[in-house]
């Protein structure tokens, strides 16, 4: 058992489990009905979302050290109780089931799920290789 961080929309790998997706807004153009049929999510989970602000800079950060200021207040918004029970939660989730976390971005080092990934490996998630 083991949890994925996927790119939202890419097709699905054998015993991926279910696909949660961790973005703020739902995909552009795609029925309700029709997110997890089309490889986005089954489930949505927009608390592990960077806040409206943060996404703004991310996408706009250009240089090492704004992203390093993105990551840094990303880590911070996560540190709040909520998100850390739910961080906490599918890392107790992976050690018993599959599951795959993700987000739309392209290039996952310059994505929050980068983020995820590390926060989730420091609550003992079970992270699959890949």
């Amino acid at each position: 058992m083991a949890l994925s961080i996927v790119r939202l929309g890419s097709p699905r790998a054998a015993g991926e489990g279910v696909r949660i997706g961790t973005v703020r807004r739902p995909p552009r153009g795609v029925p309700k009905a029709e997110f997890a049929a089309r490889d986005f999510y089954d489930s949505w989970l927009p608390q592990l979302a960077p806040s409206a602000e943060l996404v703004t800079r991310a996408l706009h950060a250009e240089t090492d050290k704004e992203w390093a200021g993105f990551v840094q207040d990303y880590k911070r918004e996560m540190a709040a109780p909520d998100n850390r029970h739910l961080i906490a939660l599918l890392a107790t989730l992976s050690q018993t089931s599959d599951l795959a976390v993700g987000c739309y971005c392209a290039n996952e080092a310059r994505c929050h799920r980068s983020v995820l990934r590390e926060l989730l490996v420091e609550a003992g998630a079970d992270l699959s290789v890949g």
